[in-house]
């Protein structure tokens, strides 16, 4: 490729990549700066499940508006479904059923959320007292004991609600809360049973299922809280800790003892539930107009896919900086790593393990890698076999690592998982074959530049703003394609090099 080509086709990516950002950013108002503080929320369920051989026919709760939040758009992603939304009982539900279908089946459900503190009437308790449960036996001597013992160390219904609470999470104080909890019990189940307990003392009240309405998370779990209601109003009560009230950005799904989800005739049903918070109330008011879901870059954009998959790519497209960065410092600087991308890679994990644990974490597992492939070349061992050895060894460690630290307290520790175990396989192998050829400082002078370039990639991929602008703008990465071209035909000084050579020139110049 001769200089005229080049210089041609990194200006064309540049070209297009300024005008497509130009016409999003100055024509169709796409936002520049995230902003912190956002009231709109994507929820979206994705259902997928295998049909057996007969009619199905699915059936899923749905979200009502609330005092804190309303739900201003709803959408139903099926193919070739029949699609009924229902009110039953005061709980709203939506049924998909077909009466043929082959092969893995996918439902989406998407909703957005705004917060609105308002004023809604409440629904009041029908009847004069709850319903008592039908408890017998054992079951109901307990329960009734818990029931008396609660009454015995509280003054109003707070105070009897706080003490059943904090029995069911501490069954140590009797044998009535373990007999009625089991061995190991869910939060459900301490949701359930406190709802049957708090009947049998004839105070109304009812389970709440919902979500977490956080800034980006994929597989959100289903979070459950009690309600009971005392003063002509609903109370909302914490199942783990006792406290009165729940965090102002839960959001409630549905009530009641029903489950998120009902099928007949489909088989290996999964409900994954995600949750993305609007980058800022501009670019939510630009995917709302009408002009923009005309655009051809909208129905194109990054916007149009599952937020599942959103979140995926908003640290995907991160990968293209650290990249450029690990070529500025390689070809540019003149620093040497080993591998190509195993410093970007590294400090993508450290995204999810945090720097110092990760720093811990990596050069523990490297060293003492290493260490064992050291002794495996004393084996003479051929190259597959050998590199199949290391990976084994690498997991096994990594399996000590996730047990010793979560026996000691130190929940970080089971991040080691996030290390991709091919690369350090790698770089154990590209060092020990170093240590062998090199010596032992040109090993740890290469891995220490390894890990500066991993740190520095790491400080850059964090970056809100950045993430925000490459998720909004893909089209910047045509620009960092084109600076990475024409780094790659540089074949100047290294800064390093400059360093070395200094001494060359002052000898040249003394002469």
């Amino acid at each position: 490729m001769n200089r005229v080509h080049l210089i041609v086709l990194t200006s064309t990516l540049m070209l297009i990549g300024s005008i497509v950002f130009s016409y999003k950013a100055l024509v169709l108002d796409f936002p520049l700066v995230s902003q912190v503080q956002s009231d709109i929320w994507d929820v979206e369920i994705h259902l997928s499940f295998v049909p057996e051989n007969k009619p199905v026919k699915v059936s899923m709760n749905l979200p009502r508006n609330s005092r804190r939040f309303a739900i201003v758009n709803e959408n139903f992603v099926s193919r070739g479904y029949g699609v009924n939304v229902v009110t039953e009982d005061g709980k709203r539900k939506i049924h998909w059923s077909i009466r043929k279908v082959r092969g893995d089946q996918n439902l989406y459900y998407r909703a957005t959320v705004r917060r609105m503190d308002r004023d809604i009437p409440q629904r009041n308790p029908e009847g004069t007292g709850p319903r008592k449960p039908d408890l017998k036996g054992a079951y109901r001597e307990a329960s009734e004991a818990l029931v008396s013992e609660a009454r015995e160390k509280s003054a109003d219904i707070d105070g009897i609600v706080i003490e059943l609470l904090h029995r069911l999470n501490n069954p140590r104080t009797g044998d009535n809360a373990e007999l009625l909890l089991g061995k190991k019990a869910s939060v459900q189940k301490k949701v359930e049973l406190s709802v049957q307990l708090l009947a049998l003392a004839g105070i109304h009240a009812r389970s709440v299922h919902g979500i977490r309405l956080e800034y980006q998370r994929r597989n959100s779990e289903i979070i459950h809280w009690v309600e009971i209601y005392d003063q002509k109003q609903w109370v909302s009560y914490d199942p783990v800790t006792g406290n009165r009230g729940v965090p102002e950005d839960y959001l409630a799904w549905w009530r009641g003892m029903q489950p998120l989800v009902e099928s007949q005739g489909a088989k290996n049903l999964v409900a994954t539930v995600s949750v993305s918070r609007s980058e800022e109330p501009a670019l939510q008011a630009v995917l709302e107009t009408g002009e923009m879901k005309k655009s051809f870059l909208m129905n194109f954009s990054l916007f149009s896919l599952p937020i599942e998959t959103q979140s995926v790519y908003r640290v995907i497209l991160l990968l293209p900086v650290g990249v450029l960065l690990l070529v500025i410092l390689r070809n540019v600087i003149g620093i040497r790593t080993f591998g190509t991308f195993m410093p970007v890679l590294i400090a993508l994990a450290f995204r999810e393990t945090q720097l110092l644990w990760g720093l811990f974490l990596f050069t523990s597992l490297i060293a003492m890698g290493l260490a064992i492939r050291l002794y495996l070349a004393h084996l003479k061992l051929l190259v597959v076999p050998r590199l199949a050895a290391i990976l084994i060894i690498v997991i096994f460690l990594m399996a000590i690592f996730s047990i010793l630290t979560h026996k000691l307290g130190f929940e970080r520790g089971l991040s080691v998982a996030l290390f991709p175990m091919v690369i350090l396989t790698m770089t154990i192998e590209r060092m020990s074959i170093i240590w062998e050829e090199l010596g032992a400082y040109q090993t740890l002078k290469q891995g220490a530049w390894s890990i500066l370039a991993a740190v520095l990639a790491y400080l850059v991929m964090t970056i809100r703003h950045l993430e925000h602008v490459l998720f909004v703008f893909p089209e910047l990465l045509l620009i960092l394609l084109a600076v990475t071209i024409w780094l790659g035909r540089y074949s100047g000084f290294r800064l390093l090099e400059l360093l070395r050579f200094k001494s060359l020139t002052r000898i040249r110049s003394d002469v």
